[in-house]
Order: structure tokens, then sequence, then C-alpha cells
């Protein structure tokens, strides 16, 4: 089970949002490299990093803040804004391992398997984040008529392989992660689920490791809390 570390980027400053509100911020860095590099000392191999600023709107500046951090040599998982493909093709020439779609194929599901075809499948993971069991678009600020189960089965029939599943309910609000839904999703689907938002103690890391089909969890507020270090989120992943 991979551990994401989160670098949330918005006017280069890392940043967590509570619930996904872009008015309700708080800040612990203004250089997201160097947050990189600590977790890449603590032993990350991959870490989760999302332009706040192209999610939300705003500017597409979170390009080349995606050249520095994969520069460290760290794996990036990369979203936020991309709702293009030409976008996906910025975010990897960029440096970006895995790039994370969201809006861009809630809208226009066919654009998923254009997206395997051309950059294959372990180079995309879908975003299927969830507002009352809606997934939500446009940087969270927006509701569709899909549940993530819908969406995700048709996804994984276009070929795709990896999806994010965020309770956008629980999201930086250290209340715990969603195991059952995170595992139903991963069962019905089929796919490669990295679980986000909430993640509070180990004992949730814990509970996702025991589902046994969880692919990976991305941990935010609560490594920059303090609530545990990324040494001890590791070592929870693979015991």
């Amino acid at each position: 089970m991979i551990v994401y570390p989160a670098i949330d980027v918005r006017e280069r400053r890392v940043v967590r949002l509570l619930y996904g509100d872009p008015n309700v911020e708080s800040v612990y860095s203004d250089d997201p490299v160097a947050v990189a590099r600590q977790w890449q000392d603590a032993g990350a191999d991959w870490v989760h990093v999302i332009n706040l600023d192209g999610a939300l709107g705003e500017n597409e500046s979170g390009f080349d803040t995606l050249h520095e951090i994969a520069g460290t040599g760290l794996s990036v998982q990369f979203g936020g804004g991309i709702r293009s493909l030409d976008a996906v093709q910025r975010a990897i020439d960029a440096g970006a391992r895995r790039v994370i779609l969201g809006t861009l194929v809630v809208n226009e599901p066919a654009l998923a398997r254009q997206a395997v075809e051309r950059y294959g499948a372990d180079a995309l993971i879908v975003a299927l984040d969830a507002k009352d069991d809606h997934v939500a678009t446009h940087g969270w600020q927006e509701v569709s008529s899909w549940t993530p189960a819908q969406l995700g089965k048709q996804f994984a029939a276009m070929g795709v392989r990896h999806a994010l599943y965020t309770d956008i309910s629980k999201d930086g609000a250290l209340t715990g992660i969603n195991v059952e839904a995170t595992a139903a999703l991963a069962l019905e689907t089929k796919l490669e689920v990295v679980a986000s938002g909430g993640i509070a103690t180990l004992d949730d890391i814990y509970a996702l490791r025991r589902t046994g089909c969880v692919a990976g969890l991305v941990i935010g507020r609560a490594l920059y809390a303090g609530m545990f270090t990324l040494e001890d989120a590791l070592q929870a992943a693979r015991e």
C-alpha cells in the first residue's frame, strides 16, 4: 500500500483546505520543494501534488512547481485544473509520473479512453471525489449526477486502472478516513483505489491495510499537524 504525502500548492504556498473550501485554508510553508524534500528524506517514494490554483481556476503556475518537485527524484502524482488532454501532456512534460483526471473525464467520460490510449493506464488516475455520494468537480465546487461506483465502472471498462477516492465531508477535518466506502468502491469497480480525506491516526492506515483491497492512501493535514510521523505511516502501511 503506497503512502502519498500531500502537497497542496496555492500561490507557491503549501496549504490545506477544510472540506475543499478555498476560504478556509491553513498555510504550512512557502516552499513546496523544501516540503517535498522533507518527505523524501523521511522515506517517501511518491508525493501527491495538487495545484489548487488550477483546480479553482485561478492560474496555471502549478506546472512550474511540479517541474521543480519532480526534479528531486520523487514520483509525483499531480492534479488540479487538468481539463484537457493538452494539460495532461503539459503535466507529463513537467515531470508528473501520474496525472489526476477529475473534471475533464467526469464531464466527458469518453476522454478517459483517449487518455489511456495516448498515455497508458499507469500514467493516469481518475478522481472520484464524493460529496453526498455524488462525484464533485471544478475544485469540488460543483456536483455531478454520477455516483463514484457508476463512474468508476465506466472508467474501468475503458481501460482505466487507478482511481483516487475522497470523501469530501472528511477532507482536512482529521475525523477519520471512510474505510467502508473506499473498500466498497475498490471491490465494486475492481480499480486500484487510493484513499484520501480525513486520515487522523495510524489506526486509519491499519484499517485501510486490513481491507486488503486499497492500493494506497494520501495523507495531508495529519502529517502537517504532527499527529504522527511519515516514517510511522510508512511502517503502518507495510505491516
